[in-house]
């Protein structure tokens, strides 16, 4: 096994553990929250649930990282970012730029304190829950079209 097939590997699962973590907050702690907690109750609950995945998602989302620019370099895949045909390489950065930022700048900078003292907490909530259903959205739309891509579909 070379090095590329290597960090194909630990791209794929970081990408799954990742996104499908994602998709797993949003489909069913989300909602789960929404049904067993009082409104004024929720971004509390979220936050200690989202403390325990937290760590696990900025170690996935670092691995993604690592492993996306890996590839690209050890691939001399840069020309592809000039290239409207590789979009989805576009997206899969973006992806990645908005949760890197998230989980390691603003998260622990910002919205950490923002939840244990919103004054607001039912509005954030759901405003949380907005969010996270278009990050998921906009996630799977790379993903689908990074394999897609990847496989010469696009």
């Amino acid at each position: 096994m070379d090095d590329f097939t290597l960090a194909r590997i630990v791209h794929v699962v970081a990408v799954l553990m990742w996104i499908g973590g994602v998709g797993f907050v949003t489909l069913v702690v989300i909602p789960a929250i929404r049904r067993l907690h009082p409104p004024g109750e929720r971004l509390a609950a979220f936050h200690a649930i989202e403390g325990r995945f937290s760590p696990q998602a900025r170690l996935w989302v670092a691995l993604a990282g690592a492993s996306g620019l890996w590839m690209t370099w050890r691939g001399e895949m840069w020309q592809r970012f000039s290239d409207p045909a590789f979009w989805w390489m576009h997206a899969m950065l973006a992806v990645w730029l908005v949760f890197a930022a998230m989980l390691f700048v603003i998260e622990p900078l910002f919205l950490h304190r923002r939840m244990a003292t919103s004054p607001q907490a039912e509005r954030d909530f759901d405003r949380l829950g907005r969010m996270h259903y278009l990050l998921l959205a906009v996630a799977l739309v790379a993903v689908i079209g990074a394999v897609g891509g990847a496989h010469g579909m696009f």
